[in-house]
Protein backbone atom coordinates (compact mmCIF):
# COMPACT_ATOMS: atom_id res chain seq x y z
CA UNK A 1 0.00 0.00 0.00
CA UNK A 2 1.58 3.25 -1.17
CA UNK A 3 1.00 6.20 1.13
CA UNK A 4 1.68 9.92 1.02
CA UNK A 5 2.03 11.81 4.29
CA UNK A 6 1.77 15.62 4.29
CA UNK A 7 2.85 17.24 7.55
CA UNK A 8 2.46 20.91 8.40
CA UNK A 9 5.43 22.07 10.49
CA UNK A 10 4.79 25.03 12.84
CA UNK A 11 2.33 24.13 15.58
CA UNK A 12 1.61 20.69 14.10
CA UNK A 13 4.99 19.04 14.59
CA UNK A 14 6.48 21.79 16.76
CA UNK A 15 5.34 23.45 19.98
CA UNK A 16 6.18 26.94 18.71
CA UNK A 17 6.22 29.08 15.58
CA UNK A 18 9.77 28.82 14.26
CA UNK A 19 9.77 32.07 12.26
CA UNK A 20 9.89 34.32 15.31
CA UNK A 21 12.30 31.95 17.08
CA UNK A 22 14.71 31.87 14.15
CA UNK A 23 14.69 35.62 13.47
CA UNK A 24 15.30 36.35 17.16
CA UNK A 25 18.12 33.79 17.18
CA UNK A 26 19.63 35.29 14.02
CA UNK A 27 19.92 38.84 15.37
CA UNK A 28 18.17 39.53 18.68
CA UNK A 29 18.86 43.31 18.66
CA UNK A 30 17.54 43.81 15.13
CA UNK A 31 14.62 41.48 15.94
CA UNK A 32 13.50 43.59 18.92
CA UNK A 33 13.65 46.84 16.93
CA UNK A 34 11.85 45.41 13.89
CA UNK A 35 9.26 43.59 15.97
CA UNK A 36 8.23 46.89 17.59
CA UNK A 37 8.17 48.59 14.20
CA UNK A 38 5.93 45.83 12.83
CA UNK A 39 3.42 45.78 15.73
CA UNK A 40 0.92 48.01 13.81
CA UNK A 41 1.14 45.62 10.84
CA UNK A 42 0.69 42.57 13.10
CA UNK A 43 -2.46 44.20 14.52
CA UNK A 44 -3.82 44.86 11.01
CA UNK A 45 -3.06 41.22 10.18
CA UNK A 46 -5.06 40.00 13.20
CA UNK A 47 -7.94 42.21 12.08
CA UNK A 48 -7.60 40.75 8.56
CA UNK A 49 -6.85 44.22 7.17
CA UNK A 50 -3.40 43.33 5.85
CA UNK A 51 -2.06 40.57 3.59
CA UNK A 52 -0.13 37.84 5.41
CA UNK A 53 2.42 37.50 2.62
CA UNK A 54 3.26 41.23 2.56
CA UNK A 55 3.63 41.51 6.35
CA UNK A 56 5.70 38.33 6.51
CA UNK A 57 7.99 39.47 3.68
CA UNK A 58 8.43 42.87 5.30
CA UNK A 59 9.28 41.42 8.73
CA UNK A 60 11.66 38.71 7.49
CA UNK A 61 13.28 41.12 5.03
CA UNK A 62 13.82 43.74 7.74
CA UNK A 63 16.12 41.28 9.53
CA UNK A 64 17.60 39.04 6.81
CA UNK A 65 17.67 41.14 3.62
CA UNK A 66 21.24 41.63 2.38
CA UNK A 67 22.59 38.69 4.41
CA UNK A 68 24.67 36.10 2.58
CA UNK A 69 23.31 32.65 1.87
CA UNK A 70 26.40 31.19 3.51
CA UNK A 71 25.76 33.02 6.79
CA UNK A 72 22.03 32.25 6.74
CA UNK A 73 22.71 28.53 6.18
CA UNK A 74 25.31 28.48 8.97
CA UNK A 75 22.89 30.18 11.40
CA UNK A 76 20.09 27.80 10.32
CA UNK A 77 22.28 24.81 11.13
CA UNK A 78 23.13 26.31 14.55
CA UNK A 79 19.43 27.03 15.18
CA UNK A 80 18.55 23.43 14.34
CA UNK A 81 21.29 22.02 16.58
CA UNK A 82 20.14 24.21 19.46
CA UNK A 83 16.43 23.39 19.22
CA UNK A 84 16.12 19.87 17.81
CA UNK A 85 14.48 17.72 19.07
CA UNK A 86 13.08 19.72 22.00
CA UNK A 87 10.76 21.96 19.96
CA UNK A 88 9.26 18.95 18.17
CA UNK A 89 6.27 17.25 19.81
CA UNK A 90 7.33 13.87 21.22
CA UNK A 91 4.33 11.95 19.90
CA UNK A 92 4.96 13.46 16.44
CA UNK A 93 8.56 12.22 16.57
CA UNK A 94 7.40 8.74 17.62
CA UNK A 95 4.89 8.68 14.76
CA UNK A 96 7.51 9.77 12.20
CA UNK A 97 10.06 7.21 13.46
CA UNK A 98 7.54 4.42 12.80
CA UNK A 99 6.73 5.37 9.20
CA UNK A 100 7.34 2.53 6.75
CA UNK A 101 9.78 4.34 4.46
CA UNK A 102 9.65 1.67 1.73
CA UNK A 103 6.05 2.37 0.78
CA UNK A 104 5.64 5.95 1.92
CA UNK A 105 6.53 9.40 0.65
CA UNK A 106 6.61 12.10 3.34
CA UNK A 107 6.38 15.84 2.71
CA UNK A 108 7.01 18.64 5.18
CA UNK A 109 4.59 21.31 3.94
CA UNK A 110 5.12 24.70 5.55
CA UNK A 111 4.57 28.42 5.14
CA UNK A 112 7.91 28.92 6.94
CA UNK A 113 10.96 29.68 4.81
CA UNK A 114 13.13 26.89 3.46
CA UNK A 115 16.24 28.54 4.92
CA UNK A 116 15.56 27.50 8.51
CA UNK A 117 13.25 24.49 8.00
CA UNK A 118 15.58 22.58 5.65
CA UNK A 119 17.74 21.03 8.43
CA UNK A 120 14.55 19.78 10.18
CA UNK A 121 13.22 18.25 6.93
CA UNK A 122 16.55 16.50 6.35
CA UNK A 123 16.63 15.12 9.91
CA UNK A 124 13.01 13.90 9.63
CA UNK A 125 13.79 12.38 6.18
CA UNK A 126 11.09 14.38 4.42
CA UNK A 127 10.98 16.33 1.20
CA UNK A 128 10.50 20.03 1.89
CA UNK A 129 7.60 21.96 0.35
CA UNK A 130 7.87 25.50 1.73
CA UNK A 131 7.97 29.23 1.10
CA UNK A 132 11.25 29.78 -0.75
CA UNK A 133 13.73 32.55 -0.07
CA UNK A 134 15.13 34.37 -3.10
CA UNK A 135 18.91 34.72 -3.37
CA UNK A 136 20.78 36.72 -5.99
CA UNK A 137 24.56 36.40 -6.23
CA UNK A 138 24.53 34.56 -2.90
CA UNK A 139 22.62 37.32 -1.06
CA UNK A 140 19.02 37.23 0.26
CA UNK A 141 16.89 39.78 -1.61
CA UNK A 142 14.15 39.90 1.01
CA UNK A 143 11.74 38.41 -1.53
CA UNK A 144 10.21 34.97 -1.99
CA UNK A 145 10.43 32.72 -5.03
CA UNK A 146 6.75 32.29 -5.88
CA UNK A 147 3.98 32.66 -3.32
CA UNK A 148 3.80 32.19 0.44
CA UNK A 149 3.21 28.42 0.89
CA UNK A 150 -0.05 28.59 2.82
CA UNK A 151 -3.74 27.79 2.29
CA UNK A 152 -4.55 26.86 -1.33
CA UNK A 153 -0.90 27.38 -2.29
CA UNK A 154 0.06 24.39 -0.09
CA UNK A 155 -2.09 22.19 -2.29
CA UNK A 156 -0.72 23.69 -5.52
CA UNK A 157 2.82 23.00 -4.32
CA UNK A 158 2.06 19.45 -3.09
CA UNK A 159 0.56 18.54 -6.48
CA UNK A 160 3.60 19.99 -8.27
CA UNK A 161 5.92 18.01 -5.97
CA UNK A 162 4.21 14.63 -6.41
CA UNK A 163 3.57 15.24 -10.13
CA UNK A 164 1.31 12.43 -11.35
CA UNK A 165 2.29 9.90 -8.69
CA UNK A 166 -0.55 7.68 -7.49
CA UNK A 167 -1.13 6.75 -3.87
CA UNK A 168 -3.49 4.29 -2.20
CA UNK A 169 -3.90 6.72 0.66
CA UNK A 170 -3.02 10.38 1.30
CA UNK A 171 -2.85 11.43 4.96
CA UNK A 172 -2.40 15.06 6.02
CA UNK A 173 -1.75 16.71 9.37
CA UNK A 174 -2.33 20.39 10.19
CA UNK A 175 -3.34 22.77 12.96
CA UNK A 176 -4.59 26.04 11.43
CA UNK A 177 -7.01 27.35 8.79
CA UNK A 178 -4.01 27.60 6.43
CA UNK A 179 -3.93 23.78 6.39
CA UNK A 180 -7.64 23.28 5.60
CA UNK A 181 -7.34 22.91 1.78
CA UNK A 182 -4.61 20.26 2.30
CA UNK A 183 -6.65 18.45 4.98
CA UNK A 184 -9.82 18.44 2.83
CA UNK A 185 -7.95 17.14 -0.21
CA UNK A 186 -6.35 14.21 1.63
CA UNK A 187 -8.14 10.88 2.14
CA UNK A 188 -7.52 11.42 5.84
CA UNK A 189 -7.12 14.94 7.24
CA UNK A 190 -6.03 15.14 10.87
CA UNK A 191 -6.46 18.45 12.70
CA UNK A 192 -4.22 19.01 15.77
CA UNK A 193 -3.56 15.26 15.81
CA UNK A 194 -0.31 15.50 17.82
CA UNK A 195 -1.55 18.10 20.33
Amino acid sequence: MKKLYCFDFDGTLTYKDTMFMYLKFYDSTKYRIQFLRHVPLFILLKLKLAETEKVKKSFIGSILKGQTQEKIEMKSKQFFELHYPKIVRENALDFIKNIDRNNTQSLLVTASLDIWVKPFAEELKMELVSTRAEFKNGVFTGNFVGKNCNGKEKLVRIKAEINDSRYDKIIAFGDTSGDRPMLKWANEGHYQFFH
